[in-house]
């Protein structure tokens, strides 16, 4: 747990994690692990090119949803925020997808539903993925949950 953290200390990944979710991306887009660990391509907001992150995707009530493990100021969040909520996710396949943020009052139950399938995020979510709802609700505005819609 604390090396996981470490590895994001600062709310950024440090020049390991970076490596480390490089390669995670490239398996993620190939598809071959289950669908739920997916890349989500996007435009830098600085640089103007594709920026790739490995991602853990939550489905409930077959809608899908992507959390930031990191919170607000994650690259990904930022770059979806400037770009309008328009990416592309890869698992296998390449879909273009908008990305609609949740309000804050209803992210409780997508936190719980991320964390019981994202091992990987439980260190920087100071909730236990077995507590009750109201837990979640009192760190929802910090961490930011997007429902996914596909773009024809």
């Amino acid at each position: 747990m604390a090396f996981k953290r470490w590895l994001y200390r600062g709310g950024h990944p440090n020049s390991l994690a970076k490596i480390l979710n490089r390669g995670w991306a490239t398996l993620h887009s190939l598809g071959i692990f289950p669908g739920r660990f997916v890349t989500l391509e996007v435009v830098g907001r600085k640089s103007g090119k594709i920026v790739s992150f490995p991602l853990a995707m939550t489905v409930m009530n077959g809608e899908r949803y992507l959390v930031s493990m990191l919170g607000e100021e994650a690259n990904w969040v930022r770059n979806v925020r400037i770009a309008s909520g328009k990416a592309e996710l890869v698992h296998g396949i390449h879909e273009q997808v908008l990305l609609e943020e949740v309000e804050v009052t209803q992210r409780a139950p997508i936190l719980k539903a991320y964390l019981k399938i994202a091992p990987g995020a439980r260190p920087h979510i100071p909730v236990s993925k077995d507590a009750p709802i109201p837990a979640f609700e009192k760190i929802a505005s910090k961490y930011p949950v997007f429902r996914l819609k596909t773009i024809n």
